[in-house]
């Protein structure tokens, strides 16, 4: 079946077509589930390498899964979510205490603001990633599951293995984090009248 073909299917469809051979169902959800994953996981991480390591492995392990997927009992993107934050969690601890330089990350190149606009966004990404780094782990993924990657708490509860109570508790207190992290920079960041 040609690619544009399986563009408006479901996950779940796409990934039965996969499991039934069909490898343009596998590129399509690729390209739909791949940078989310990524995104979350460099979050997590801070090394885009890494994450690009860990989004690749999530993929290979739900192509593993495929055939013995069973609809209706989770959503795909759910169920990923868990698998990358558990592989971002190994590595997290593989690491026991080491460091990443937030400066070699590269910041993603989105349209052309002008260079103050550019600088003033990377400063405040800048800030966001120390101040997301300082959280505790749980509290880290919770946050960035809610408010970079928009799941709701039900999902997230799901990927994290937890009670929704335990994930409002988490997110709040990340974002009391967060927000304590931040405060002496508000007006650095240009947020003086927020």
């Amino acid at each position: 079946m040609p690619l544009d073909a399986h563009v408006e299917e479901s996950d779940e469809s796409l990934l039965a077509a996969y499991a039934a051979g069909e490898v343009d169902a596998a590129r399509l959800l690729t390209a739909r589930l791949t940078p989310s994953v990524l995104g979350y996981a460099a979050r997590v991480l801070q090394d885009r390498v890494e994450a690009e390591d860990v989004a690749q492995e999530a993929m290979l392990r739900l192509w593993k899964q495929a055939p013995e997927w069973r609809h209706g009992e989770a959503k795909i993107s759910t169920w990923l979510y868990r698998v990358t934050a558990n592989l971002c969690t190994d590595r997290l601890r593989k690491r026991r205490g080491g460091t990443v330089d937030l400066d070699a990350i590269a910041e993603p190149q989105d349209g052309q603001p002008s260079a103050q606009a550019q600088l003033e966004t990377k400063a405040r990404a800048d800030a966001l990633s120390k101040a997301l780094a300082m959280l505790p782990e749980r509290q880290r993924q919770a946050v960035a599951l809610r408010h970079l990657e928009g799941l709701s708490n039900p999902e997230i509860a799901q990927i994290m293995d937890v009670g929704v109570e335990a994930i409002e508790s988490l997110i709040a207190r990340g974002k009391r984090g967060l927000k304590a992290a931040l405060i002496d920079q508000k007006e650095a960041l240009g947020y003086d009248n927020a």
